[in-house]
């Protein structure tokens, strides 16, 4: 018996020594903040199949932690633009805008203070990618480690600028990139039905969404060719040349994992190299801790109604707070409510305020009925993956055009937070919580979400792999970024068309002449 349990165990080593001896090494290069999370949950991932990952990362990183047990920080003194001082304090301006503003000027207010911010944002990481690539010394720490790929999140270009003078694949991890939605930079994307993202517009457009949908187009077209291309195309020219262009070594990635899926995004065309891993974070809930159970069970028959508003916003204004609370209180639900601010004085003995809750657990908590967001895309998932609806409080950036998806689907509420009352809150909250078409859409839109042959994370992994496998997934990508606009969308071949079409009647209407005036001629001798 134990003669045959030796060949066994040594077999077993073996085999986890050589998939430790095959892993790859991955180089990482992610935005900082709530997009962290998402690339947290890939990092762990490699990290538990064997793979080593370097993180490079800011000394003033907000979220990325210097010391973790499933990678190796590379930290540089530089920040990248994605600080928590930054963007706390672009947060701030925001809400204040949209609280303070008349309604008829606030979203061109917002979109004034977002290009600004953008624009400072866009020359932080210059600065960062500069006094990288002029860091001989720390380059070529980066050229002996013998990477095998780049993962790196697109709203910053500075991975894929790496991954290009490392002569390195690229993953991206993507919804966003420092343009516009990921699909736009490369698939075909037609206007007619394909919605540009931040508008609240669906895949069913009147004749004047349609304009408008152009016109937003454009808008996001001017500010990446005049404010944000130039920044880049200084420092691509310095350092590798007039043939290279920044966009195009965004639009060069292998592969682009997309943090979307089809129950969440409109039907649109896309590329081979796209994979989409729409609600990977998503998973079983867990028991949540003691106190919340407890406060949970207390709810009885009429449930939990969970409210957050993400990483970023740590209170909102008093007023609007102070109202939210007021509905609250007039539920026989029980509420709890991630929030850091002033308690309000309106609070009821029904709501109970925490500064973190494990969000994932909760929603899959089968007392919970309805879940009040700000539409941050990671919550959107959580809560179609549990099958919640949700009760739509957007405050900025994606937010709305988030929870407008999901409203266009008859899975959510959306309300204006910033000109909200306890009347009409409390109305919308009974609204999403006895209407029961809210419920069943949400259901129906998770049970389509889980039914897949492979489960989303496993997916990103096995393209990750297949990546550091191959040295790339070139065949599934298109060349077509390399042209021209005008040899992309024909324009030369219709201009040829049209030439030889010109010369032919021309040709066509000088013999005819020519034929008649010999014809008339012939008759007149």
């Amino acid at each position: 018996m134990k003669s045959h349990r030796l060949p066994i165990v040594f077999i077993t080593v073996l085999s986890l020594s050589a998939h430790i001896v095959s892993g790859g090494k991955v180089l990482v290069f992610p935005i900082d903040g709530s997009h962290w999370v998402n690339m947290n949950i890939l990092i762990e991932a490699l990290h538990a199949k064997g793979h080593t990952v370097d993180v490079i990362r800011s000394a003033g990183s907000w979220y990325i932690k210097e010391s973790s047990p499933h990678y190796t920080s590379i930290t540089r003194e530089q920040g990248g633009g994605f600080d928590e001082d930054f963007l706390r304090a672009l947060t701030t301006d925001l809400l204040r805008i949209q609280a303070d503003g008349e309604s008829s000027w606030k979203r061109l207010k917002v979109e004034m203070e977002l290009m600004e911010k953008g624009v400072e944002m866009t020359q932080m990481e210059v600065d960062m990618l500069t006094a990288m690539l002029d860091d001989h010394q720390f380059m070529q720490f980066l050229k002996e480690a013998k990477y095998d790929l780049v993962l790196a999140d697109p709203v910053s270009p500075i991975g894929p600028i790496l991954a290009h003078y490392l002569s390195l694949p690229l993953v991206f991890n993507v919804r966003w990139t420092a343009h516009s939605e990921g699909h736009f930079a490369i698939a075909p994307s037609p206007l007619s039905y394909v919605p540009m993202p931040l508008f609240e517009l669906t895949d069913k457009m009147s004749f004047l969404e349609r304009v408008a949908n152009v016109f937003f187009f454009a808008f996001y077209e001017f500010q990446a060719q005049f404010l944000i291309q130039p920044r880049f195309a200084a420092l691509t020219n310095k350092y590798f040349g007039p043939d290279v262009n920044y966009f195009q070594l965004i639009q060069g990635a292998d592969i682009w994992l997309m943090r979307v899926d089809f129950v969440f995004e409109f039907p649109r065309p896309t590329m081979p190299n796209v994979v989409y891993m729409g609600g990977f974070q998503c998973k079983p809930a867990k028991p949540v801790p003691q106190y919340l159970e407890d406060f949970v069970q207390s709810s009885g028959e009429h449930g939990v109604i969970i409210m957050s508003l993400g990483t970023l916003v740590s209170e909102l204004p008093k007023r609007i707070v102070e109202e939210m609370a007021a509905a609250f209180a007039q539920l026989p639900q029980k509420v709890i409510m991630r929030y850091t601010g002033e308690k309000p004085s309106t609070l009821g003995n029904n709501t109970l305020l925490v500064e973190w809750l494990p969000q994932n657990d909760l929603l899959g908590h089968p007392k919970t009925r309805v879940f009040v967001a700000h539409g941050g895309t990671n919550g959107v998932q959580e809560a179609i993956y549990h099958g919640v609806p949700i009760l739509g409080v957007p405050l900025m950036f994606d937010q709305p055009d988030n929870l407008s998806r999901m409203r266009a689907k008859g899975a959510a509420k959306v309300v204006d937070i910033f000109s909200v009352d306890r009347d009409g809150f409390l109305h919308a909250l009974k609204e999403v919580l006895h209407e029961l078409s809210f419920r069943e859409n949400m259901q129906r839109l998770s049970r389509l979400h889980r039914d897949q042959p492979m489960k989303p994370l496993d997916r990103a992994l096995f393209w990750i792999e297949f990546v550091m496998r191959h040295k790339g997934a070139a065949h599934l990508r298109t060349e077509s970024y390399k042209m021209p606009w005008y040899s992309y969308h024909s324009v030369d071949v219709v201009m040829f068309l049209l030439a030889v079409t010109a010369m032919f009647v021309t040709a066509s209407v000088f013999g005819i002449k020519f034929l008649c005036s010999r014809i008339c001629k012939s008759k007149q001798e």
